[in-house]
């Protein structure tokens, strides 16, 4: 063993067994001074933590070389130039040692380091690295190292809702009409409007409160259209495609937000909150919603959101849905992760307390007022009655309201909800439940006020119109599984772990009149967003993590 000594970089000690550098190329000497300068079998990643490559290569100088008997040949690289820099180090090294503190060690010390020897050593480094497996396990460590911090970003958005900070009050104008080009001057409302028949002009600011699994997502498609039909502005949320849920809405999260700006459409995911809302849109604003009976929505919403509940994660059996509602407090804790979406998930999407007791006179209160704010409360059961008052409430035309059923779950037709689960399901959403009783009387109040006959004939028109366009638009006239779905573009979002969701597929030859309605119409939430300019960075990041993981 020779000890080495300590120079900038701390010299070690050094075996004599220390690989010879005569007769072997120049750079293969570098490989073994930077392995024996303190590499070895570590790895560059367990002894270079810190340090950059010059560093190193600058105070990492090569172990001691054997001297050159005087019958050893003398290489032909050295006979054109000259011993190699890395060979000239280890002599000056050599000198210097043999000097000890005398005159002639002394003069050794005075002696230029040689400074090509750091930069030879970074090659040296480079070499090694480039055709070893060091090599390829800095790539794969490079590629999920980017995938986890790619993972963790997004659920970091989506467990902490954006900064707010404060922003001067401007009001918005009373309407937003007249910063667009004309709307459709005062038109016949076909039937659905004024008992003349005229005198009614479009409302083009609508509030759209989207709630969880009550067919939202079609309502959705026909404000997309109507607004990209007469170019008004939408409040898209910013990087995702609802406003942070299930934090409470704020207009900061709002895309190109800007104090006094003026939107027509807010119709995204949210959770609402009616003075943030308020201060977003004209005072003219139509505000309407849709709801579910409480049974069959929390249903829908236990198997779709289930793999993402953690709560539901330790429930056994084949039925998992039984199981939970035979003991719903066994399982059911507000505090867990989505806990949101096991209890009256229609109160806490309007911004309330889910888990308050049913029998608080507080219950009554926030129905009121949520009557108070919504000019049309429709209704998931009678869809087609709902869109005929949509329509006649905003004085649209029928093409307007004209839909496919989009984002449905495939058997979500048949529910697998006995007499006795459904009560069950109805008492754990009790609050929902009394919501839901509430606002289906407001909803018969309205077409009793509209007339039961007149209300038939514009439902049996409304239907014979999408049965039309269906033999139009869709090719074998029915919805299919994701795997059928010809158009990546048609794809419609999935939940995690599993293909669901039903899609369409366009037909081959439509005619020039309706190609662009019919693709329109069968265009899934996630691609309409994007094509009316909506930033969806990270759903779409999400998305290609889910792709490359197959989840």
């Amino acid at each position: 063993m020779t000890r080495v000594p300590r120079g900038a970089g701390g010299w070690h000690r050094v075996q004599e067994r220390a690989p010879q550098a005569q007769g072997r190329d120049p750079g293969d000497a570098v490989n073994s001074a930077v392995q024996w300068g303190g590499f070895g079998k570590a790895g560059i990643c367990g002894e270079l933590r810190g340090k950059s490559l010059f560093h190193v290569g600058a105070a990492s100088a090569p172990p001691p070389r054997a001297a050159r008997s005087p019958g050893t040949p003398v290489s032909t690289g050295e006979q054109r130039h000259g011993p190699a820099p890395a060979v000239q180090a280890e002599e000056k090294h050599e000198a210097i040692r043999a000097g000890g503190a005398g005159a002639g060690g002394a003069a050794a010390a005075a002696a230029p380091r040689d400074r090509r020897a750091p930069v030879t050593a970074v090659r040296g480094v480079t070499r090694m690295l480039w055709h070893g497996k060091p090599w390829r396990s800095m790539c794969k460590g490079l590629v999920l190292g980017t995938l986890l911090t790619s993972f963790m970003l997004l659920l970091y958005s989506y467990a902490v809702p954006p900064l707010q900070v404060s922003v001067t009050e401007i009001p918005v104008p009373f309407s937003c009409s007249s910063h667009l080009s004309p709307v459709q001057a005062p038109s016949p409302s076909n039937g659905t409007g004024s008992a003349s028949g005229w005198g009614c002009r479009p409302k083009v600011n609508v509030m759209f409160m989207k709630t969880h699994k009550t067919a939202s997502s079609t309502i959705l498609n026909i404000l997309f259209r109507f607004g990209e039909k007469h170019r008004l502005k939408f409040a898209f949320p910013n990087g995702r495609n609802d406003f942070y849920y299930p934090s409470f809405f704020e207009r900061s999260q709002v895309q190109h937000y800007r104090p006094g700006v003026c939107f027509n459409i807010i119709c995204n995911h949210m959770r609402f909150h009616y003075e943030e809302v308020r201060k977003l849109l004209p005072s003219d604003t139509t505000f309407v919603t849709v709801l579910r009976d409480p049974a069959y929505l929390f249903e829908s919403s236990f198997h779709y959101f289930g793999p993402i509940i953690p709560l539901t994660w330790k429930i056994t059996g084949e039925d998992k849905l039984e199981g939970f509602l035979r003991d719903p407090q066994h399982y059911y804790d507000p505090n867990g992760f989505n806990a949101h979406y096991l209890q009256n998930l229609l109160f806490f999407d309007f911004g309330y307390d889910s888990s308050m007791d049913a029998n608080s006179p507080l219950v009554e209160e926030h129905i009121q007022e949520i009557d108070r704010r919504f000019h049309l409360v429709m209704l998931l059961e009678y869809f087609d009655e709902s869109l005929v008052l949509l329509k006649d409430l905003l004085c649209w035309q029928l093409e307007d309201v004209l839909y496919f059923k989009l984002n449905a779950r495939k058997g979500s037709t048949v529910s697998r909800l006995t007499p006795e689960l459904y009560e069950q399901a109805t008492a754990w959403n009790l609050i929902d439940a009394k919501l839901y009783r509430y606002f289906n009387a407001t909803f018969w109040r309205k077409v009793e006020a509209y007339g039961r006959e007149r209300m038939a004939r514009d439902v049996a028109e409304l239907q014979r119109e999408n049965e039309k366009m269906t033999s139009i638009c869709i090719d074998g006239g029915h919805a299919v599984d994701a795997s059928a779905i010809q158009e990546s573009s048609m794809q419609p979002w999935q939940p995690l772990g599993e293909k669901t969701i039903l899609g369409y597929n366009l037909k081959k030859k439509i005619s020039k009149k309706h190609q662009k309605l019919c693709r329109k119409m069968l265009t899934p939430e996630i691609q309409y967003l994007t094509d009316l300019g909506a930033n969806l960075w990270i759903t779409k990041l999400w998305s290609y993590v889910r792709d490359f993981l197959k989840w």
